[in-house]
């Protein structure tokens, strides 16, 4: 079998140039094969040297290409990437691809039912961020009344012993802040008892 398969090659001369080409030469590198780009993969077509499409449907990514031809169309994105400067190409590739997307999630809307449910979260943001900033103003407004009042406390001369009665004791005490959850101070103070 082996002596078959030896006599058949050596009979075709294609072969034999081959193999004797093979033995004398160094191997040869296999030639590069460039995979088409998704786009042309997708439509099935022969991807040019200059595609226009090539650098932004690279084969890897296929799915960027079918969303945005499903919504596009293959001739109008051509057609609106050759009249875009290269700069500039492959924000508008991004674009349309969110854009396709979008449109594909939502047919309705797209992109600008996107935009108005970013837009009202701004919105409640800013109105958190209003009311967050309120209730600091005003604490730093109680904080500064409460400064104050301890100035005053702290500026005012202590009564002369002479002149403090339980009168002016109780008044004080009902009229500045309490730690006592009840104001029935009545309860605490016997100024009776003081007195006999």
């Amino acid at each position: 079998m082996f002596k078959m398969e030896q006599s058949e090659v050596a009979a075709t001369p294609a072969a034999a140039q081959s193999l004797s080409s093979s033995t004398s030469s160094p191997p040869t590198s296999p030639p590069v094969v460039i995979s088409p780009c998704a786009a042309c993969k997708i439509l099935r077509r022969r991807c040019a040297d200059k595609c226009v499409l090539a650098p932004y449907f690279p084969p890897t990514e296929p799915i960027k290409f079918t969303i945005a031809h499903r919504v596009f169309g293959a001739s109008n994105i051509i057609k609106f990437l050759q009249e875009l400067p290269e700069s500039q190409r492959a924000d508008a590739v991004s674009s349309m691809v969110y854009e396709a997307s979008a449109r594909i999630r939502d047919p309705v809307y797209g992109c600008a039912g996107a935009i108005c449910q970013l837009q009202k979260q701004v919105n409640d943001l800013q109105a958190q961020l209003a009311k967050a900033q309120a209730e600091v103003v005003n604490m730093q407004l109680q904080k500064a009344n409460l400064v104050a009042l301890l100035c005053m406390e702290v500026a005012q001369p202590p009564p002369s012993p002479q002149s403090t009665s339980l009168k002016s004791i109780d008044d004080f005490i009902r009229n500045s802040p309490s730690f006592l959850e009840d104001n029935n101070l009545e309860s605490l103070w016997e100024p009776e008892a003081l007195w006999t």
